[in-house]
Formats: C-alpha cells, structure tokens, sequence
C-alpha cells in the first residue's frame, strides 16, 4: 500500500463517526460532509434575511402598524436571532455538540418560517386590507401574537443553527494532516461565499416575488428551503466528524469570578510561584492541555481565585473549582476582560446597520422605483447594493489597500483588526450624514409638489438617491466585520474561541437592540410636537434621527480610538516558550498601561 493510502485511511484520535468509533480518514470528514454543512448554511441565511430584509414593509403595509414600531420589530427579531447564538454556542459546548444542535435548532426555525407562512394564509390571522371608504385596521392582539411566535421561533432556530455551523464545518479537516488544513482555509472562503450568496438572491429574487406575487408564496419558499436544507445536512450523518464535547468557556469565567470573590479578603502571597497553577495539575497527577501564561499585574483582584486556602490540600484543590482556579485560567479571563472596551464601542455601528433594514426602506418605498416605464424595484432589493458594496469591498481591500498599507506599516496584513473597525466606524458615520441630507432633499421633493399629507403618494424621486447611505454602510461592513472577526479569534486564549464569537455575534445582537430602545425613546419624546419618526414619513423628521446616529456615531468613534490606543495585542505583551517567560517589552508595556 502506497503512503497516501496508508494517510487516507489514518484514525483521526479526536474525532468519531455517527456511530460513536473512532473516525477513519477516508470514510468522514473532507469536502463531501463540508458540501453537506455548506448547503444548510445557504438556505439558513437565505431564509433569514428573506424574512429580516422585506419584513418593515410588511408590518406597515399588511399588517398596518406604525413606523417606529415596525422598525423596533425588524431589529427585535434580528437582535434577538444574534443574541441566542451566545445560548447556541452554549448548548452546544456542554450539551448537545454541534451535529445535535444544528439538527434541533434548524427545525425550530423550519417551524417558525411554517407558522410565519401560514400567517400570511390564513385571513383572520391578519388584518383586511385598507380602501374603499373602510377604516385601515390595524392588527390585533391575535394576529400580533400569532406574527411574534412565528418571528421568535425563526429567531431561535437561526441563533441556535448559526452558532455551530462553522465551527462544524471545520470539524470535518482534520489541522494536524497539512493537506485538511489547508481545505479548512478554503471552507471558510466557501463560507463566506454560500452566505453571500444567500444574501443576493434573499434580497432579489425573493423580494420581488414578495413584493409581486404575494408573502405566501415568498416565505412558503423560505419554509421549503430551510426543510430543503436540513433534508441536506441529515443526508450527510454517515460522513460528518464529531468531537468530543469540550464545555463551555463561560464555566470558567464564571469559575474565576466566584472564586476571587469567595477569597477577597484573602492577601496575595508577594510570590507568584505560591499561587495555584498548572503545573500543580500536573503534579497531582491530572492533565492539563493549557500553557502556563506569564503573570500580568492587571485586574489583580482576579488573582485571588488562584490563593491556596489554609483549610485546603493539594489533593483536595482540583474538586473545589468554585473556590479555586488555577493563574492561567485567571490569565485567560484577563485577556476576555481587555478586549470588553472594543467590543463595548463596536456595538454602535450595527445600530447604523440596522436602519438599512428598516427607515431606508421605508424611504424607498414613497420614491419613483421605476427603471424603464414599466419595471419596478422593489424597494426591499435595494439593499443589493449593500450586499454588492461588501463584495466588491474585500477583493479591493485584498489587492489594493491592503498592498498599498504593506509599504508603510511592518504589518503582513495592511492594517490591523483596529484599524479596519476605525475604518468602518469612519464609513457609518459619513452614510448617516448622507442619509440625512438624502431625507432632506426627498421632504423638500414632497413638499414641492404638494404630496406631504399624502404618505402613500410616489414623489418623483428617483430610489437611487438611497445608493450612497446603501454603499458605504455596506463598505463600513465589510471593514468592521472582518476586523471584528479576526481581534476576536485572535485575542482570545485558545480554548475559548467558541466565547470569543459569541462576544462578536453580540454586538450585532445589542446594535440592533439599541436601535429599538433609541427610536423608542426618540419617538416618545418628539410626539407631542412634530414627530421625528411619524407614520406618515413626508411630515415626520427622519434626518434629525439620522443626524442624532451620526452625533453618536463621532462620539463613539473618540471612545473607539482611546480604546484602540490602550490596547496591547497579544502577540506584542506574551511570549509562549513554554509558558513560562516574559518578554522585557512586555513588562514596559503593562507598567506604561498602569500609568495611564
């Protein structure tokens, strides 16, 4: 037997088959149960933003509900969908594994998109339409209950599926065989187009079928696609790799935090060595897979949960994790704790995000979507140019900025995961002030031709005005997210990666959270006077929102830059060499941090 064959047919030691034997080479994993996992993330996303994207015209125009409050039910649902990706990452860990999850929580969201499809069927489950002298209804406590469940259900299922689907996905390359490792790096490259490519055809094809022949037949094929995918992914079990569970990151935050306080008025031993440890572990005869991590003077308090209680023994110590954690699981939190400023100042731009989702669309939907004399644009679509702007965003970043960054910086990567995110927080905040001048000049279109009181008349407006607001949100995405995605993974301590996305996914979840709180907010206080957000958008203030997201954007962007600067990246303030050194630099930089 050749060598190759011989690797073909290897037994992967950390992997098992369906079955629960050891998974073989040649018989799991690869391309083949990677294609299977690609194919349910395709129709998760398609489904998702099918709904999200088209979803603001639906509760104003069907269900016949305001505009503050549909826009807060768009980014509900959305912040909802990101935020229980925390509690999928969660079960996954500890629980279930990642196989088990996707199964689950993709037939939640299956059944979600089903009752959101029957809702739009089924007549007394929404209001009658408006016209022909009768009062326009708005929906009642039914059907509002019936259209909640139905998004909340979808809402789980996403956050649940879109948890566990990459990092199942690379379950199936096996990173000690050079060749698996490198399909790995392609499968995320695939990943990202499958999404993509989702995306496109969620906001073109599936809003104008919407918009032209009805929301039952576009969120019937949500529902269809979404059962059409997990019919995929279940048709690959005999092929996918499974891991072992490894537990949930959060135990140990959580392990450190208890245990510090449980010895607060304990003193810490002026030597570090009499600190517990893991070498300590290895001692009492237990593996332990982590490095010992050099001791920062940061955030000292959390070094009281490695104290060595009088009332304890060696042998007694690792049953007591609630009193006890070793330094370097303290080290590890220590690092989760200084990356909280910058996850803490990202969270504002997915609030600019959000209104792409929601106002923009609304303003679309009273100007001329006409291309030609007789197609029109569905005014949901118009968010392909933010699709396209990121698309577009990333090869230039790759083959001219990034390049052209090189020359003048000793960084291989162009500009720094910080530098990229300055970057997209610059962009959302010049797409606010130019959606607020756009809003400007549509009001005063309106207002020209005597069509102010009139919130369902067309003014002769062309829809491509929104392009800019459109294009440089989606720029600033492509920016900030890719810059999010790779300070998360790489400052985070190795064992907790699966966290580490979570705080990422996070922030999209409270930008969009905090979007609702700030139109709520914004439309109670300005509604007793001339709303900024009223229902009828030509006598409302849409631009003074904007110009408030814009403020906010500035003085965001100052707290984001001091944040930045105080920051020292990993790779500058460690040195591994077994985990027991530090460098000289290091010790400048965190006396420097201390004095500031």
């Amino acid at each position: 037997m050749s060598l190759p064959e011989m690797n073909e047919g290897k037994i992967i030691s950390d992997a098992w088959d369906y079955k629960g034997r050891p998974a073989e080479r040649s018989k799991t994993g690869g391309w083949t149960a990677a294609a299977m996992i690609l194919g349910v993330e395709l129709f998760e996303r398609l489904t998702t933003l099918g709904i999200a994207v088209n979803l603001v015209t639906y509760l104003t125009r069907t269900m016949h509900l305001g505009n503050a409050i549909s826009a807060n039910t768009v980014t509900n649902f959305l912040g909802t969908s990101f935020m229980l990706c925390l509690l999928g990452g969660f079960v996954a860990d500890t629980f279930l594994g990642r196989y088990l999850t996707i199964a689950i929580f993709a037939t939640v969201q299956a059944t979600g998109v089903t009752v959101l499809t029957i809702s739009t069927v089924v007549p007394r489950l929404r209001p009658p339409p408006c016209g022909g002298g009768a009062p326009c209804l708005a929906a009642n406590g039914l059907q509002v209950t019936v259209l909640d469940l139905a998004l909340y259900l979808t809402a789980l299922g996403t956050g649940g599926l879109k948890s566990s689907v990459s990092g199942f996905g690379s379950d199936q390359f096996d990173e000690s065989d050079r060749k698996e490792k490198s399909q790995m790096t392609n499968f995320f490259n695939w990943f990202f187009f499958f999404i993509s490519i989702g995306s496109l055809c969620a906001v073109t094809i599936l809003v104008y079928i919407q918009d032209n022949l009805g929301r039952k037949w576009g969120y019937g094929i949500c529902a269809s696609g979404i059962v059409l995918g997990i019919v995929v992914f279940f048709s690959g079990t005999r092929r996918y790799r499974l891991k072992k569970l490894a537990g949930s990151p959060l135990t140990q935050v959580a392990t450190v935090i208890v245990a510090a306080w449980k010895n607060r008025r304990l003193e810490l031993p002026s030597d570090l060595s009499l600190l517990y440890d893991v070498h300590d572990l290895y001692s009492s005869g237990l593996k332990q897979k982590k490095q010992r991590l050099p001791h920062s003077k940061q955030f000292r308090f959390l070094d009281k949960a490695a104290i060595i209680a009088p009332d304890m023994e060696r042998g007694q110590q690792p049953t007591r994790k609630w009193r006890i954690s070793t330094l370097t699981d303290v080290e590890e939190v220590k690092m989760v704790i200084r990356m909280l400023p910058i996850w803490a100042t990202t969270i504002l731009f997915w609030t600019v995000y959000a209104q792409m989702t929601t106002f923009s669309v609304s303003q679309a939907t009273t100007m001329d979507v006409h291309i030609g004399k007789s197609f029109k644009i569905p005014p949901a679509s118009l968010t392909v140019f933010f699709v396209g702007a990121i698309l577009l965003t990333v090869p230039i970043y790759d083959r001219l900025v990034a390049p052209f960054c090189r020359k003048f910086t000793n960084n291989p990567q162009g500009l720094s995961p910080l530098q990229r995110i300055w970057v997209g927080l610059v962009l959302s905040i010049l797409a606010m002030v130019g959606a607020a001048l756009t809003e400007i000049k549509r009001l005063q279109a309106a207002e020209l031709n005597g069509l102010t009181n009139d919130p369902e008349a067309e003014i002769p407006l062309t829809v491509f005005w929104l392009i800019p607001q459109f294009l440089l949100v989606g720029s600033g995405e492509a920016f900030t997210y890719t810059g999010q995605l790779d300070f998360f993974l790489r400052e985070c301590p190795k064992g907790m990666k699966t966290m580490s996305t979570g705080l990422f996914l996070s922030t999209l979840s409270l930008g969009f959270f905090f979007s609702s709180a700030l139109v709520s907010i914004v439309h109670r206080v300005t509604s007793t006077k001339k709303p900024w957000l009223a229902d009828n958008l030509n006598k409302g203030k849409l631009y003074n929102f904007y110009w408030l997201l814009a403020v906010l954007s500035v003085v965001n962007l100052v707290l984001f830059t001091v944040a930045a600067k105080w920051y020292v990246y990993k790779d500058n303030r460690l040195v591994e060499d077994d985990g027991k050194e530090e460098l000289g630099e290091q010790l400048k930089i965190t006396e420097a941090t201390y004095q500031a």
